[in-house]
């Protein structure tokens, strides 16, 4: 009967899609340090956790995390701390 009057707040744990068809693609360039990086943390994490996932579940995890972190903090996000201190 009552329909609420604002949006519900975000989520603050924001979860990716996972393991699933993806509708939409985008191309990432990275050096080859961070491309490194990123194969040694996929190995680490199988190694160390048991956890298989392809690098791009990793960068889809890394996202939503990051997303969610400017929307419960804002200003104080760790990505805007980073991106602030980087210009």
């Amino acid at each position: 009967m009552f329909r609420p009057t604002a949006p519900p707040p975000p989520d603050p744990v924001r979860r990716p899609t996972g393991r699933q068809r993806h509708d939409s693609k985008i191309t990432v360039y990275l050096s080859s340090d961070e491309l490194l990086a990123l194969e040694q943390l996929r190995l680490a994490l199988r190694a160390d956790h048991a956890l298989a996932v392809d690098r791009g579940r990793l960068v889809r995890e890394a996202v939503a995390m990051m997303i969610s972190d400017v929307e419960v903090h804002g200003e104080n996000s760790t990505l805007v701390r980073r991106l602030r201190a980087g210009s």
